[in-house]
């Protein structure tokens, strides 16, 4: 059964790496996964995931206009989806959490998300 996870904790704590971690974990497995970052958090290149020890993964942005639901059921249709991944998940709306929930509930695809912690 799929689920929401929310993890959190503060910065320098590793939770981007922890992410990167789990997207590598399923694509070794030969699954494919979707991983989100906000279009706002501009500190590295745009489009990427980058931990502070080296660690990036090509990354979908998503803005305060991004339907969540709509972004994961399009690429779910073209290629097969096993995870959902957020970092940075405190941008998100709460209609786009909303969205992350109906991921779980209606597509059955697990969603992992990583906010900062004390915000």
């Amino acid at each position: 059964m799929a689920q929401l996870y929310f993890y959190y904790s503060s910065m320098n704590a590793g939770k981007t790496t922890s992410l990167l971690q789990s997207s590598y974990n399923y694509q070794e497995r030969g699954m494919r996964t979707l991983v989100f970052t906000p279009e706002i958090d501009d500190r590295y290149a745009r489009g990427q995931v980058h931990s502070r020890i080296g660690l990036s993964s090509p990354a979908e942005l998503f803005s305060a206009q991004t339907d969540m639901y709509t972004a994961v059921a399009t690429a779910h249709e073209q290629q097969t989806i096993h995870c959902v991944l957020v970092d940075e998940c405190h941008f998100l709306s709460r209609e786009q959490v909303a969205g992350l929930c109906a991921v779980v509930d209606k597509l059955t695809i697990p969603v992992l998300s990583r906010p900062r912690r004390g915000l």
